[in-house]
């Protein structure tokens, strides 16, 4: 295993298997947060850059399954309805990621955790924003600022939840949603990527071993949420997206 993953004793491949079983089934459960989970959790013990390229494949596996679970038509219907977003979405996309060679780590760390901070505060505080119609200018602003922040740091969730959420989008719909958006644009950030120099020899082995992890928690999380109050074990993981988030914020400050 250390000659697949040069750069994490045993001990660290353990807790980054951990942390990806954790993420996964918090994502079988609500539809989203793995990318955050898992770039917090992996930061704590690898550089930001080599978290990153450890959630990316997961990221698009975990997404296709998701996207896919109520078969292809509905998926494609959910493409239609939300092109918008996704389109302006991936083109930021694709210039933040050029980013993540040339920021500063504590910097990077900065820019991840505040949006997750504050995304779980809010939610917790019950401040929901709500949309009595999609508006075109709201979609195009989110998605931009979503794809921004996702280019650099695998994350786009918490922006992407919140339009959803305050658009009122039904529970098996926005699951469904979730994972066309996140989908397409781990698809996205993958070739992103693979230009940006995340994706390279060093870290390619480490990225295809998450997958397995990240799918079983999946697995786990989807067999749980038939038997746990969603409403309830969501807010459990707004607590624990706000510890992730308060914890990206104390490293990049203390470092």
């Amino acid at each position: 295993m250390t000659d697949l993953v040069p750069f994490l004793a045993p001990a660290g491949f353990v807790l980054a298997f951990v942390v990806a079983l954790i993420a996964g089934t918090i994502k079988g459960l609500v539809g989203f947060a793995m990318p955050m989970i898992m770039v917090s959790g992996l930061s704590s013990i690898m550089a930001p850059d080599l978290a990153l390229a450890g959630l990316i494949l997961p990221t698009l596996a975990t997404n296709g399954f998701q996207a896919l679970r109520q078969g292809p038509r509905a998926a494609w219907e959910s493409m239609l309805r939300f092109r918008a977003f996704l389109l302006i979405g991936g083109v930021f996309l694709l210039i933040s990621a050029q980013l993540v060679r040339v920021l500063p780590s504590q910097v990077m760390l900065l820019i991840i955790g505040g949006p997750i901070t504050l995304f779980a505060l809010t939610q917790l505080m019950g401040k929901h924003l709500t949309l009595s119609a999609p508006s075109h200018r709201m979609e195009l602003s989110i998605g931009a600022f979503a794809g921004f922040i996702g280019g650099f740091s695998g994350i786009w969730g918490p922006p992407t939840v919140a339009y959803l959420t305050a658009l009122g989008t039904e529970k098996h719909e926005q699951m469904r949603i979730q994972g066309v958006i996140y989908g397409l644009g781990a698809v996205v950030l993958f070739f992103a990527h693979i230009g940006s120099g995340v994706m390279r020899s060093e870290t390619w082995p480490f990225s295809v071993l998450m997958i397995l992890p990240a799918l079983l928690g999946m697995w786990v999380g989807g067999r749980l949420q038939d038997k746990i109050d969603q409403k309830g074990f969501r807010r459990a993981t707004l607590f624990v997206l706000l510890i992730a988030g308060l914890n990206l914020l104390r490293r990049a400050v203390v470092g």
